[in-house]
């Protein structure tokens, strides 16, 4: 595999894993549930 194509396999997976995550924070919220970052921490407590 070449650089080029490691390089844009790379930053697709990352642009999907950021979309992903946005996607399961704005479900959350637009539902009234209250997002939780991975510490636990709760938009209610900030």
């Amino acid at each position: 595999m070449t650089s080029v194509k490691a390089a844009l396999l790379s930053f697709a997976m990352l642009a999907s894993i950021v979309m992903c995550g946005l996607g399961i924070y704005a479900a959350d919220s637009a539902n009234d549930h209250h997002a939780v970052d991975g510490y636990g921490v709760t938009a209610a407590l900030r």
